[in-house]
């Protein structure tokens, strides 16, 4: 078992503070992501439960253990950095083998973790290489060989794949979660790619200025985000937002202002929402249809077409950010068109005036 604790944590670089009050469970062998723009936080988060970064207060437990004053070597941590950090003067063995030699284990032991770890990851045949021998994908599996031999609680990503070109990102996702089903470890993973996030992770932590936005499984964040900026964080494109108002509430609905051109009907209401309202309508791009009816629709000009293969991005004019929607892979809509696209109320995210979800 190695279940992470994390209560009410802080950080300060100076007058920065970078983690503001950061609680959060993360359950053994479990598959966790911290996500979020650069200079949320999530690498410091992460370098703090390694023990590479000192905590100005509150704690970090691993199997019910407060690790804070634990140097880095004496917490079972694995971590595997977006550089790799290979040795390159030591083959590949060597490089994999050089923290179990610190730890004065024998031989046979030292041969049989490299191994199993070597087959595992499929590179065998590169074990008397050097790094300068290697590709890339092939130099972040050391280095996450090298974590596996030690065989820690814990494995710790700091953005390993950022440094790989877009193909070798899949495939190392692919293996990535793979070695996750073989090993049952507790990993925690940090990247800025909300895609990765999406495709790997048990549980996605978002973070936004050293605080946690909303935490939750890949799909409820998607589907059910609480504020403006998990909404438009997670998504691939992001989704839409547009500026509007409350024209009419009733106890059951309101009634929006649809970029100007006509009443939009939202069985969604609230107390605190009141005509005139300013308010953020939200609606993904996968979620909007091109529609040969005015019926709940807004009319615009195409004036961007992204083919994708398996879908079309359309990029439509409206006031200050385009509209983006998504269609068929063989669209024939092209740049300049006017299109008529269909609103489906029940997709729509409302977001108030402080931006958080209605």
């Amino acid at each position: 078992m190695s279940e992470i604790i994390i209560k009410n944590l802080n950080k300060n670089y100076g007058k920065n503070h970078v983690i503001q009050d950061i609680s959060l469970d993360i359950e053994s062998q479990s598959f966790t992501v911290l996500v979020g723009p650069s200079g949320c936080g999530k690498s410091t988060i992460l370098r703090m439960i390694a023990g590479l970064e000192n905590i100005n207060s509150g704690t970090i437990s691993i199997d019910g253990n407060i690790v804070n004053d634990l140097s880095p070597k004496d917490r079972n941590i694995a971590m595997v950095f977006q550089s790799y950090a290979l040795y390159p003067h030591m083959t590949v063995y060597n490089n994999m083998a050089f923290g179990l030699k610190l730890e004065k284990l024998t031989k046979d032991e030292i041969d049989s973790r490299v191994y199993d770890a070597a087959k595992i990851l499929q590179i065998e045949e590169l074990l008397q290489r050097k790094p300068k021998q290697l590709s890339g994908g092939q130099r972040q599996r050391v280095a996450i060989g090298r974590a596996i031999t030690r065989k820690p609680k814990v494995f710790l990503f700091d953005e390993p794949l950022s440094n790989l070109d877009a193909a070798l990102r899949v495939q190392m996702r692919v293996e990535l979660a793979k070695l996750h089903d073989q090993l049952d470890a507790t990993m925690i993973y940090v990247t800025h790619d909300q895609t990765e996030a999406m495709t790997m992770a048990d549980k996605i932590v978002v973070l936004d200025q050293g605080k946690i936005s909303q935490s939750g499984s890949p799909m409820d964040l998607y589907h059910n985000p609480k504020n403006l900026f998990v909404g438009g964080f997670i998504g691939s494109p992001k989704m839409n937002f547009i500026k509007t108002k409350v024209l009419k509430k009733s106890t059951q609905s309101i009634s929006i202002d649809l970029l100007g051109q006509k009443s939009f009907l939202l069985k969604k209401t609230s107390s605190n929402l009141r005509t005139g309202d300013d308010i953020t309508l939200g609606i993904r791009p996968e979620h909007l249809k091109v529609s040969k009816s005015l019926k709940d629709a807004w009319t615009g000009k195409v004036f961007v077409v992204e083919k994708l293969g398996s879908g079309t991005f359309l990029y439509l004019e409206k006031e200050g950010e385009p509209l983006v929607v998504e269609t068929d892979g063989d669209s024939k809509i092209k740049v300049g068109d006017t299109i008529n696209v269909a609103f489906n109320p029940k997709k729509c995210h409302v977001f108030n005036s402080h931006k958080q979800v209605i």
